[in-house]
């Protein structure tokens, strides 16, 4: 943001101040000076203005500010008396807001018998300082203003509007305007427009149309000066590719009242320089007008956030240099928000204003910080036990984005869930309700970069849909998984997982028919008795969704379930000091029977030495009868008391055939 010391001095008496010593102040009260130029006949300061400061993207903002740091007076420009001629605005023109939330204040004037010609040499001098090259005299003191006030203004050539009147709409699909810069652009429903009786006329804050332009014979003007919404204009001016100095203030917001006070400082500087006569009057569409919010700040607190004894008189005069009406009782400054500080809507506000004016500089530091320093809880254990556990089984953490497709949720089972408004998000607009589709996505960037070894993992919070009348989604954090090795291989590393996460927690996998995975690849994960999630091989009408060539196994459970045995305490084991024994197992089963059967018998029959019991794989062909397969298991012995011998782990072997064939009728293989 470019300022003049001319044209701010017209504001606030600052001449005598040296230009370095100012910039010292701008710095100093929250506007970055990054450089000050020295011309023939003036100072610019390049000043930087953070994005909820737009009340200070004019002179007068700035000129405020700096007041209120040097304790001096503030002049604005008297716009009082006006001259106007007998005929009524009102009879030249009509305002009618179809979208008053898009525009919450519209206000026109008319002027008449205005000369178009080149601007006062002093007016030129001002708009170049501040990189704006002068057109004619009724564009120059729009701009003028713009760069005074903070607020957009719009001179429309009167004779050239259809009825010479303003209509504020949404634009239609279809339409189409060509903007003073020459550029086509095609107008939707999400975008506002100024238009006239029969086509649009304007962008709403951001560029007027080149048909309604002021030109060397125009005599009529009428001059817009209105509010529009931030998000509105921002998306409309990215969406047109079409910036401008408008845009960049009403995206930030533009004070609602100055609105009505630039338009008459522009009606004033017109009548100066292009002459003419103005009409009686102005039409003005105000949705709600502007009511003073108050604030509250509590001295004490503001004394002990800062550090520093700022006694209760000096925090009211700060804010009163503020222009924020102060009424100081009781240990609390009851502040009224002025209609250009938007920004000022809580008490740590207020402190930092304080704060800000005081000096930074004044508020005392200390030789040592003292910071307290404690353990991790336990749910931060159990997240970074879990992320141990996944990365020494080879898996990597992604971190994708909380929005899907309502498409790719169709395909992992869910019809519904919460949506942001089409109109702001077409695409990719629903809260994810799992992490698998993002996951998958991830798989496919990686597949189209040649990356086809992946293994990828994420916990982050899921919104499926909610059970109750609210309507509103559940929430929780889940643990999502996908990798390109097969299903055994995913099963053990969750299995391992969760041992790490809640040690003895024994995860139980159930066969069912699970949305997005394949048929007969597919189980229900248990804890507890509980269903936790679900794992299984990608369906393959999923993987042709996303792309995918090769086959994935993808698991996804509640992470805050499975976590919920974290932090329990782990009983010591030594290392043991005798061999084990470990004897390899084949038996023929009917072909209904699940490695979960087989291993709860084995693990109800007491055999104390037995270690550990681990699959190996199952078998079905020619050498196995029909409807029966073959299924092979290792037994790991071992006691703490001596070396196991071969007929005392025969016996233990015997008893588990025999338990496997009364039980399910297992037969060995040989």
């Amino acid at each position: 943001m470019k300022i003049s010391l001319n044209w701010l001095t017209e504001y606030v008496d600052v001449a005598s101040v040296p230009a370095r010593e100012l910039g010292e102040v701008f710095t100093r009260i929250g506007f970055c000076c990054d450089a000050i130029d020295q011309t023939d006949t003036d100072v610019v300061f390049d000043l930087e203005v953070t994005s909820n400061r737009p009340d200070c993207l004019g002179h007068i903002g700035i000129a405020r500010e700096l007041a209120a740091a040097l304790g001096l007076e503030l002049k604005l420009p008297d716009t009082v008396g006006l001259a106007t001629a007998s005929v009524r605005v009102a009879d030249l023109t009509s305002v009618e807001v179809e979208a008053p939330g898009l525009c919450p204040r519209y206000t026109a004037r008319v002027l008449r018998n205005v000369k178009i010609g080149p601007s006062p040499r002093w007016m030129v001098e001002r708009l170049e300082a501040v990189g704006l090259r002068s057109i004619n005299n009724i564009v120059d003191v729009t701009n003028y203003v713009l760069m005074e006030y903070g607020q957009p203004l719009h001179a429309f050539d009167r004779d050239l509007l259809a009825e010479g009147r303003i209509v504020v709409r949404r634009g239609r699909e279809g339409e189409v305007i060509v903007s003073i810069d020459e550029t086509t652009c095609k107008l939707t429903e999400e975008m506002l427009v100024i238009a006239d009786a029969e086509k649009p006329v304007a962008i709403a804050g951001i560029m007027g149309g080149l048909a309604s332009q002021v030109r060397p014979e125009t005599t009529g003007i009428l001059l817009e000066s209105a509010r529009f919404d931030p998000l509105t204009t921002r998306r409309t001016a990215r969406a047109l590719s079409l910036m401008s100095e408008s845009s960049h203030r009403f995206e930030r917001g533009v004070d609602p009242v100055a609105v009505d006070a630039a338009s008459l400082r522009a009606c004033q500087l017109i009548l100066e320089t292009a002459g003419g006569e103005l009409a009686e009057g102005v039409v003005d569409v105000w949705a709600q007008p502007y009511e003073a919010p108050s604030v509250t700040l509590r001295t004490e607190r503001c004394r002990k956030l800062l550090g520093v004894d700022v006694d209760d008189q000096t925090q009211a005069d700060i804010l009163n240099r503020l222009g924020l009406s102060v009424t100081l009782a009781d240990g609390a400054a009851v502040c009224a928000i002025p209609s250009h500080r938007s920004d000022l809507t809580r008490e740590a506000d207020l402190i930092e204003e304080v704060a800000r004016l005081y000096g930074y500089e004044k508020i005392p530091t200390s030789e040592k910080v003292t910071h307290p320093v404690t353990g991790l809880d336990v749910k931060e254990r159990v997240r970074r036990d879990l992320r141990e556990a996944l990365a020494s089984a080879g898996f990597d953490e992604a971190i994708t984005f909380s929005f899907v497709d309502d498409e790719e949720a169709a395909l992992m089972g869910f019809e519904s869930g919460v949506c942001v408004d089409a109109r702001i998000r077409r695409t990719n607009n629903l809260l994810r309700p799992s992490l698998l589709p993002s996951l998958l996505r991830a798989c496919k960037a990686n597949q189209d970069v040649g990356n086809e070894d992946v293994n990828l993992y994420e916990l982050a919070a899921v919104f499926p849909p909610g059970e109750d009348a609210t309507g509103l989604p559940g929430e929780y954090v889940e643990l999502g998984l996908v990798t390109g090795q097969d299903l055994q291989s995913l099963r053990g590393v969750l299995e391992a997982a969760a041992e790490r996460v809640a040690a003895g927690a024994g995860l139980e996998i159930v066969a069912a028919n699970v949305p997005g995975l394949a048929e007969g690849a597919a189980a229900s994960v248990h804890l507890g008795g509980r269903v936790i999630g679900i794992i299984g091989m990608v369906a393959p009408n999923v993987l042709e969704h996303y792309g995918l060539v090769r086959p994935y196994a993808a698991a996804a459970v509640n992470y805050e379930m499975l976590g919920e045995g974290g932090g329990a305490t782990r009983t010591y084991q030594p290392l043991p000091r005798l061999p084990a024994v470990r004897r390899d197992l084949s038996v023929v089963v009917d072909a209904d029977v699940t490695w979960g059967r087989l291993a709860e018998v084995i693990g109800s029959l007491d055999q104390p030495a037995l270690e550990a019991l681990e699959y190996v794989g199952e078998y079905r062909g020619k050498q196995v009868p029909a409807g029966r397969k073959s299924v092979t298991f290792s037994l790991v012995y071992r006691s703490a008391e001596g070396t196991l011998r071969g007929e005392q782990v025969d016996e233990m072997i015997a008893h588990v055939a025999a338990a496997l064939a009364k039980t399910l009728s297992a037969e060995l293989r040989k």
